[in-house]
């Protein structure tokens, strides 16, 4: 009498995902390397100074950092430190020698005056944008021009500005610009940064991607027949007011009918009620044709 075949072999599920996890984990170092080193050159971009005007020994430097920008009301807000060099200066430039008046731009909010011989203090400035709309976000660009002249005692001494941002939704450049006499005078372009740019194309995608499986259940249960199937039902009236609340986190805070809305929001969340009317009507007429007498 032959002997009964031997049972097969239990497959080893290790093997069998090896195939599946290695290249998974290739796509995760891949995207971490790829989001530190974007990242990485945010982060110096934002610790970049950037630096015009005089190099005199006997000087007034004046440091401005963009603190926040405010595209709504097309304004930023700039924060201003005044420290006087050499003779100009006293307490290692903590007060000034004699009264100083520092001269602004057109665009900027008031002068600033120091009293002599008093310490001084960092000043809040708001600075007026121009150029762009918020209507184009994300991709809204803006500009401004900052200039600064100083007076101690009545006489014009020179002025270096050293500019930075702080404003981690938006990525600065500049460049200098002509200034008379002893004034600095720089030029900045401000949009917004990388990381908030790849954040809102990203939501753009997955507002697509939602609409279009909403499209696709519709798809399914009106030719299919399905009647009211309250579950899918639940689903796309869920992903219907998700997805305004997830547009309201879009970085910034954009007003409603910017470009995020026109390329995205608003036709998914037209396609999705559309959807969700289509299968209630449909599966409301297949339910009463499966409910009436027999004919």
């Amino acid at each position: 009498m032959a002997a009964p075949p031997a049972p097969p072999r239990p497959r080893r599920s290790g093997a069998s995902l090896l195939p599946v996890l290695l290249p998974l984990a290739l796509l995760v170092v891949a995207a971490v390397g790829v989001g530190s080193w974007l990242q990485f050159g945010e982060r110096q971009a934002g610790d970049t100074v950037h630096t015009v005007g005089s190099r005199a020994a006997d000087r007034v430097d004046v440091e401005a950092v963009v603190q926040h920008v405010d595209a709504v009301a097309r304004e930023l807000m700039l924060r201003v430190w005044v420290t006087p060099r050499g003779t100009l200066g006293e307490a290692e430039g903590t007060a000034p020698a004699a009264d100083l008046d520092l001269q602004t731009s057109g665009a900027t909010v008031g002068d600033l005056e120091f009293a002599a011989h008093e310490r001084i203090e960092s000043k809040d400035v708001q600075v007026a944008l121009t150029g762009g709309s918020v209507g184009d976000y994300p991709f809204d660009t803006y500009r401004t021009g900052i200039a600064f002249r100083a007076q101690m005692g009545g006489k014009q001494v020179p002025v270096r500005l050293l500019v930075a941002n702080n404003d981690t939704l938006f990525s600065m450049k500049t460049r200098p610009a002509p200034s008379g006499q002893e004034g600095a005078v720089m030029v900045l372009t401000l949009s917004r940064s990388g990381s908030l740019l790849v954040f809102a194309v990203f939501m753009m995608a997955v507002m697509w991607a939602l609409a279009g499986s909403v499209l696709l259940g519709a798809w399914y249960l009106t030719t299919r027949n399905l009647g009211l199937v309250w579950p899918a039902l639940a689903w796309m009236a869920a992903t219907l007011f998700a997805l305004a609340a997830f547009r309201n986190t879009a970085p910034g805070t954009p007003p409603i009918g910017c470009v995020l809305d026109w390329f995205a929001f608003l036709w998914a969340e037209t396609v999705i009620a559309l959807c969700l009317v289509t299968v209630v009507v449909t599966g409301v007429r297949t339910a009463l044709r499966d409910d009436g007498p027999p004919g």
